[in-house]
């Protein structure tokens, strides 16, 4: 017997058909009267009720109820007769049990429409995809209840248009409520509805800060540490690029040198980019140097007449934007990238260990060596494999190429990086770069204590370090210093309490999810219901 039907008598069950029909009775013998909460012994009438219920061995059930009607026994009620419900089976009005209703609302919360219903079909439980979306429109919304500690985020409801702005409860890491825009004033109304908030959680955005601070003021304001850390991780590319050329220049004198000492001892993979022309001042060859170069002075020249980016734009037949870039750019060494553009590695690179052993070993036959790294998995032509083995014939090994000097990101990257998630490769490659560069060499030093501060919830040595910063020569350092000084209180409380974000950029995650599943045609308020009730 079903869970459900406890509270009833099942007369017969018979098969109608692909459908399972079931004939049921109520047990009870008296019934509460819904207006009035009185109890009747009094039966005004009979009367058949049809509900559909969950599916049975892949058959549609069918329940047959017959209700009764009751005589109300307060002569003061509204009502003269009412009809009586079994717990758990139905509802006032309903064509469905309490057990198929509850099923399809989870897989409407799950999947919305049309993918919900699809499911719904599968199972036996048939549905239109307005339906489940009725069904999710009918539900209560939550109360609200009592929060202490909230984080708050921004979600796109339509990128570069529309933002909305999600509330997580810090402490149970649910969503509490979702809002329509990402407005100062909408935040502030929020919380100035929910008192007993102590903590907001929040990035580095500043109206959330100021609808803290206005409408919450008894409420400790904490910035994620993830958002603090990728802003310095911004501030550390910067200083990356504009010091890039001296590791570039040591990468080139090192090779260099290798090469005179040790002598040609093997061949590598040639690079075969066509000659990009001479080398412009600065290390950096090919044209678009020479045009990012020329842009520049353009620009500065330009900008320091007085001219606004529109009539420079206009002037030079540019984007804005890049006009905007470039007079933001302190030299031209950030606009241009650290390396030429890497030419083409040659198709026998990596059987270069193995020509070479062959080669040490007496076996000088092409058509021989050929076969040989067909075998290991070479997919060329015989003519590469000559023209490859030229210059070993006239006793000159092909040139050995340097491998490439890293770029900005790669600098960062592993000066950002957890010393114990490098490997030897790479932390002889950081020792380079702060031995090449004394900048860079301070740079990491103060991204290391800074780690150290932040991954140890030491906040209190904060203004320790802001000291260290501002007495060195770090431009970029000094900019993030300044940001972290204009929201000093909530940086400090983001590196010395356990409150983190995390959580609300889950709930982000999840909201896009969702979003994806309605295709973005559904309104702000099933939105806002799903991803509450779900």
């Amino acid at each position: 017997m079903l869970p459900h039907l406890a509270g009833v008598v099942v007369d017969a069950v018979y098969a109608a058909g692909d459908r399972l029909r079931i004939m049921v009775r109520a047990k009870a013998v008296e019934a509460v009267c819904s207006a009035c909460a009185s109890a009747s012994r009094r039966v005004h009438s009979r009367y058949d009720r049809s509900l559909s219920d969950l599916a049975v061995g892949g058959r549609r059930v069918e329940i047959r109820f017959q209700a009764r009607r009751w005589f109300c026994p307060n002569i003061d009620c509204p009502v003269r007769t009412f009809a009586e419900q079994v717990d758990g089976l139905s509802t006032r009005y309903a064509r469905r049990t309490v057990g198929l209703r509850q099923s399809l609302v989870d897989i409407a919360l799950a999947l919305a429409g049309r993918a919900g219903a699809r499911l719904a079909g599968r199972l036996g439980l048939p549905a239109g995809r307005n339906s489940l979306l009725r069904l999710i429109r009918s539900l209560p919304m939550p109360a609200p209840a009592q929060v202490t500690a909230v984080g708050v985020d921004d979600f796109a409801v339509r990128r570069g248009h529309r933002y909305g702005t999600v509330l997580i409860d810090m402490d149970t890491h649910r969503p509490i409520d979702l809002l329509p825009d990402r407005e100062s004033a909408t935040v502030a109304d929020w919380l100035r509805q929910h008192p007993e908030v102590e903590v907001v959680c929040r990035d580095r955005a500043g109206a959330y800060a100021d609808a803290a601070r206005t409408a919450a003021p008894q409420a400790i304001q904490v910035a994620d540490r993830w958002h603090i850390w990728h802003n310095l991780a911004q501030h550390a590319e910067k200083t990356a690029a504009r010091h890039a050329s001296c590791v570039a220049a040591t990468a080139a004198a090192t090779a260099v040198a290798s090469v005179a000492v040790a002598g040609p001892r093997r061949a590598e993979p040639v690079p075969m980019a066509a000659d990009s022309g001479p080398e412009p001042a600065g290390g950096r060859a090919g044209r678009l140097s020479v045009r990012v170069r020329l842009h520049y002075q353009q620009i500065h020249a330009l900008a320091s007449k007085g001219k606004g980016i529109k009539e420079i734009a206009c002037e030079l037949r540019l984007s804005r934007g890049t006009v905007r870039r470039f007079t933001r750019a302190a030299s031209v060494d950030e606009l241009l990238p650290v390396e030429p553009r890497p030419g083409r590695v040659s198709i026998l690179a990596p059987f270069a260990d193995h020509l070479w052993q062959r080669w040490n070993d007496g076996t000088t036959n092409a058509t021989t060596l050929f076969r040989e790294i067909q075998a290991l998995g070479y997919r060329g032509g015989y003519s590469a494999l000559r023209d490859y083995l030229r210059p070993f014939r006239a006793g000159q090994p092909p040139r050995i190429a340097p491998p490439p000097p890293p770029n900005k990101r790669e600098i960062t990257s592993l000066i950002t990086r957890h010393p114990d998630t490098l490997d030897n490769t790479e932390t002889a490659m950081l020792q380079q770069i702060r031995c090449a560069c004394p900048h860079l060499d301070r740079l990491a030093y103060h991204v290391t204590e800074f780690a150290k501060m932040l991954t140890g919830l030491h906040g209190h040595d904060l203004d320790t370090w802001i000291t260290a910063v501002k007495a060195d020569d770090q431009p970029d350092l000094h900019s993030f210093v300044r940001g972290i000084e204009a929201d000093y209180d909530a940086v400090r409380n983001g590196l010395t309490l356990t409150h983190n974000s995390g959580a609300v950029e889950g709930h982000v995650n999840r909201i896009k999810m969702i979003k994806r599943q309605m295709y973005g045609r559904a309104n702000f308020d099933l939105l806002r219901r799903r991803v509450l009730l779900a």
